[in-house]
């Protein structure tokens, strides 16, 4: 007679191979209509690019794979405002960091709170430009900028090799349309809500070319657009004492703290 034990681990055993099974057969029947997702995509590309003022709030994973293989996540929560077209606040508060940044058009403020210190670098410009100066001149990308741009569509679909419509999935009560992406160098997914207003609920970065496909993911809530979303005045209150940094030394708004050092980085 079989133990109870030897029997539950059976039935695991059953039940995740059925799933697996499962997995595989939905997706090779419902297997993408690239254009469905492109216009699906391209629908939320507008929707955003419409709204003079967005805030919402978001929880992050950044996932790193250690040299022996193993996979450990930093999650983090943020908050985000932005005025269209050159004005954004946000924040980002997790276990290693906690940081605020403010662009009011010009200047561009960072605060790093738990070290008490801020700086101020003048760039005037649109919002698509100050991401582009953060991730080239200062190698400090805003985490799933590309979705902030005035036209989310054109800065992505280029580089897509592949799209697929997987159908609806749900995210904190919402009803999504799931759509997944791939390019030369990551794979990329994304939940749109349904309806009138077609936001990103879920947005998942899994990089391929890294040993393990570690994944970055943005888990959207709180959405506002309109009124509700501008009564920001984009202004960052320096503590006392605070210390001034050169431009050189901007606070990474991502979080990958000291103790999970880049192998080979310099």
């Amino acid at each position: 007679m079989e133990r109870p034990a030897t029997r539950s681990a059976k039935t695991w055993i059953f039940v995740l191979a059925m799933a697996a099974m499962a997995a595989t057969t939905s997706i090779s029947v419902a297997r993408a209509d690239d254009a469905q997702a492109k216009n699906l995509f391209k629908a939320m590309s507008d929707y955003l690019a419409a709204q003079q003022a967005i805030s919402f709030d978001y929880d992050s994973t950044l996932e790193i794979v250690t040299d022996q293989g193993q996979k450990l996540g930093l999650a983090s929560s943020s908050t985000l405002t932005l005025n269209r077209p050159d004005k954004i606040h946000a924040t980002r508060h997790g276990g290693f960091a906690d940081i605020e940044m403010v662009f009011d058009g010009k200047t561009l403020t960072l605060l790093s709170k738990d070290t008490n210190q801020f700086v101020k670098i003048e760039e005037p410009g649109t919002i698509d430009q100050l991401v582009d100066v953060l991730r080239d001149k200062y190698h400090r990308p805003v985490p799933a900028a590309d979705l902030l741009m005035a036209d989310p569509y054109k800065e992505l679909m280029p580089l897509v090799v592949d799209a697929k419509d997987l159908g609806s999935g749900v995210i904190r009560g919402v009803e999504c349309d799931h759509l997944a992406f791939r390019t030369d160098e990551v794979d990329w997914q994304i939940w749109i809500a349904q309806g009138d207003r077609p936001y990103p609920c879920r947005y998942v970065i899994t990089s391929t070319k890294v040993k393990g496909s570690p994944q970055y993911t943005i888990d959207v809530w709180n959405w506002k657009t309109g009124k509700e979303a501008a009564s920001d005045d984009f202004t960052l209150a320096i503590p006392q004492g605070a210390k001034e940094v050169k431009a050189g030394d901007v606070p990474d708004f991502d979080e990958l703290p000291a103790i999970f050092a880049v192998k080979g980085a310099q």
